[in-house]
């Protein structure tokens, strides 16, 4: 035989012996499912709850018209320091000025008054005690007369000079005593003016006060939205009246957030929590919560459920505000921040990878492993036939090259790990991916480990 013919028989029996191996190895690879693993560990363990919104300070207020007229001066410019007491703006006050004066000079008038009604009355006192005087005086004499004239000692005509005398005198009394009367109620008519023209000055005074504006406390001028010859007005029932500016203490900065209302059960008065602030890059400004709001607010449109009229199935929100403990001192009042409050710490957690959590249906558990592939990988979704009452949430742990589903509890969740309470023990190798293969893997099967594959791919591939 010829050795070309020995070259050719040798390598056709070669061909076929590889494709004879390459078939059953094809046949042994057949329902194996590459997978990606990882291994529960212990290792601290943070659950963190973010949520967005802008810095504020604690303490602002916007300070608005308290009466109507023309700005005709302002102490200040945005930005500027103030003091507490300091003066701000000035709006015009003609009018209220000659306000105050008239009625201080009616109280004063009233003032005036009552000094000549108290020396009235004093004159009147003096003309009481001589008209009692007198009285007692003619009473005297009457009686002498009257015992004369029984006993004929003195003529009638006498008598009855004395008996008209005292009636006169008697009659000069009761005058005098109505006079009193009469001063004691010009008296008290002029202290009551006196106290109705003070009232008067008060509330004149208070509408001039309220033509000045002072600071209410140290703090900066964050907003001055008007301008010198401007004519502000004050709100009349659901008309808001005119800003004349803002002024907000600086020295307590508060981050005030929105956090989701799935997030918002987690969060309590006194947790810590890092704030980031968009205009200041790579920079972390610790605080704490102090505040957390009771009532729900819709995402889109910001108002608050108890201001609604109906009820709405959009998502809320709650305010939770944190205080920043090192603020810098540039910070301005609206700049966007996040906040990042730690809810609940673990020191020595055993952890997975939250990605290998995955819910099967007690049947799917119960059911016999398939030798087919086909099998293995059922359709996506599958599992969501059953019903959600028999669902168990576990992760498949690799034990003699096959898949186990073991049921877990777990507790808080970090960034990319999730606490075990219950299922697991430290060094447990389980599968964390793919996606696809975590979601359609059945209990039993044979799995092939391949961690090569980043995980950027899975996420695609689903």
């Amino acid at each position: 035989m010829k050795t070309w013919k020995k070259i050719a028989i040798g390598a056709g029996v070669l061909l076929l012996l590889l494709a004879v191996i390459g078939f059953f190895v094809a046949r042994s690879q057949k329902g194996i499912v590459k997978v990606q693993t990882g291994r529960a560990e212990r290792q601290g363990l943070a659950s963190v709850v973010g949520a967005s919104g802008e810095i504020k300070p604690k303490t602002y207020v916007n300070i608005g018209a308290n009466a109507f007229g023309k700005i005709i001066k302002l102490y200040v410019r945005e930005g500027d320091r103030v003091k507490r007491g300091q003066l701000l703006a000035q709006l015009e006050n003609v009018q209220s000025s000659a306000d105050v004066a008239a009625t201080r000079a009616s109280l004063e008038a009233s003032q005036t008054d009552t000094v000549a009604a108290d020396a009235a009355m004093k004159t009147a006192m003096a003309d009481l005690n001589r008209a009692r005087a007198d009285n007692e005086r003619a009473k005297l004499d009457y009686d002498r007369a009257d015992g004369l004239y029984k006993a004929a000692l003195i003529a009638k005509a006498e008598y009855d000079a004395k008996k008209a005398a005292w009636e006169a005198a008697a009659a000069g009394l009761a005058q005098a005593e109505a006079r009193i009367a009469q001063m004691k109620a010009q008296k008290d008519s002029s202290e009551r003016r006196i106290t109705q023209s003070r009232a008067n000055l008060t509330r004149v005074s208070d509408v001039l006060q309220k033509t000045t504006y002072a600071a209410p406390f140290d703090g900066v001028i964050t907003n001055l939205p008007v301008r010198e010859g401007e004519t502000v007005v004050i709100g009349i029932q659901n008309s808001p009246g005119s800003t004349l500016m803002t002024i907000a203490d600086m020295s307590v900065i508060t981050s005030e957030v929105k956090v989701d209302e799935t997030d918002i059960v987690n969060v309590k008065l006194g947790q810590p929590a890092d704030v980031t602030i968009d205009a200041i890059p790579r920079k972390v400004f610790h605080g704490v919560v102090t505040e957390i709001g009771n009532n729900a607010i819709v995402r889109s449109t910001g108002v608050a459920t108890s201001q609604q009229a109906s009820t709405s199935q959009e998502a809320k929100d709650f305010k939770v505000v944190v205080t920043v403990q090192d603020p810098p001192p540039d910070l301005r009042p609206g700049l966007s921040s996040t906040a990042k409050i730690t809810t609940a710490t673990r020191q020595d957690a055993l952890t997975i990878p939250i990605q290998a959590l995955t819910v099967r249906s007690k049947s799917d558990i119960e059911q016999k492993p398939a030798q087919d592939a086909s099998v293995q990988a059922a359709a996506p979704g599958s599992p969501s036939k059953d019903k959600r009452g028999d669902d168990l949430q576990g992760v498949f742990v690799i034990r003699n090259k096959k898949a186990e589903f073991v049921p877990v509890e777990t507790g808080i969740a970090g960034a990319t790990d999730i606490e075990v309470l219950k299922g697991l023990q430290p060094g447990d190798e389980i599968i964390t991916g793919s996606y696809k293969v975590l979601r359609t893997l059945k209990p039993g099967a044979s799995v092939k480990i391949d961690n090569s594959v980043p995980k950027k791919t899975d996420e695609e591939g689903s």
